[in-house]
């Protein structure tokens, strides 16, 4: 599967003559989107909570799942997680299995999302949630789908990234987003903004977005393992960067960063490439969950993962935001 990377003028608010070119498309693709969440859905006999977005590409939308399904397990709740599998070539619904099933299959997000609670793939939600409340979930959370309307969602929460906020602001193809923000924002109870409001994202929407909560990334407990190493960080995510920036904040050596394109799937020549510059280097090869996912076990083995916590700046907020949820106050 190819996967292209961004153009560069989706992230520029100034590039003008581009998304001017492209406008009549984008017109098109907000019309569907609108039109499609005229669509009749069905509603689940339990509480159905989406993460999802306005743009394209990573935003932490699968962290902040992570985060709430493990403070419904806390809570003693049954969380199935639905999601559509990006990247996986099973085309029915499918309830993933660590221990049978490969990224190639169902996609890196749900196998990295199945070690805390039973997930299910498939393109739709509807179906994916009736087989999730037949298995016995008691409440349901959604890994993107925000402009998915077969299933209806008791509350939805859009993330965003703050360092690059909506980009330049524009629908596809003209820019990186889904639908007009104005419209998403409406369908929406919560924003959560993560990470320094780099793009005056606040400035721009803070009065028309939906309740703000916020919370910033920090590399886990993991990454004290490299303090004093030599290393080499290799990510294929929607923002790469990042990861290697909360890496150096950490203060670990980096000797060199290499960057993948998002969900790839690593060839023999690429962990080749990899293991070579580790020797070279005389550095330790470091990556995230997301990727080891989708090494072979043999390289895994060599390779120090280091994920990311979501910390809030409210601690109290996904508290009160679960209490919301679970009883059915969000409309």
């Amino acid at each position: 599967m190819v996967r292209l990377r961004a153009p560069a003028f989706w992230s520029q608010p100034s590039a003008k003559i581009r998304p001017l070119l492209l406008s009549p498309f984008s017109a098109i693709v907000a019309a569907i989107t609108a039109r499609k969440q005229r669509q009749m859905c069905w509603a689940a006999p339990v509480p159905v909570l989406c993460c999802g977005n306005i743009s394209v590409g990573g935003t932490g939308k699968t962290t902040v799942v992570l985060d709430l399904a493990a403070r419904l397990l806390l809570r003693g709740k049954k969380p199935h997680i639905l999601t559509r599998g990006y990247g996986g070539r099973l085309r029915t619904i499918t309830r993933v299995n660590p221990a049978q099933h490969t990224a190639q299959d169902v996609g890196d997000e749900p196998l990295l999302l199945a070690q805390l609670c039973p997930v299910w793939v498939g393109a739709d939600r509807a179906v994916s949630a009736q087989m999730a409340v037949a298995a016995g979930a008691d409440c349901l959370l959604m890994d993107d789908g925000f402009q998915n309307p077969s299933l209806h969602k008791n509350l939805s929460l859009l993330v965003v990234d703050g360092g690059v906020g909506l980009g330049n602001g524009h629908v596809l193809p003209a820019g990186p987003l889904r639908e007009q923000p104005l419209q998403a924002f409406a369908r929406a109870q919560v924003t959560v903004l993560i990470g320094p409001d780099k793009t005056g994202f606040l400035a721009q929407f803070g009065k028309v977005t939906p309740h703000l909560m916020q919370a910033e990334l920090r590399q886990s407990d993991t990454v004290s393992a490299l303090q004093g190493q030599r290393c080499v960080a290799f990510a294929g995510l929607g923002r790469p960067e990042k990861f290697f920036e909360g890496l150096k904040n950490c203060n670990v050596a980096l000797e060199q960063v290499v960057a993948f394109p998002d969900h790839y799937f690593y060839k023999q020549q690429d962990l080749e490439h990899l293991a070579d510059m580790a020797v070279s280097l005389q550095a330790r090869l470091v990556t995230t969950p997301k990727d080891a996912v989708r090494l072979p076990e043999y390289f895994r083995q060599k390779v120090i993962t280091v994920g990311v916590d979501l910390v809030w700046q409210n601690p109290a907020a996904p508290h009160v935001l679960l209490d919301q949820f679970l009883n059915g106050s969000a409309r």
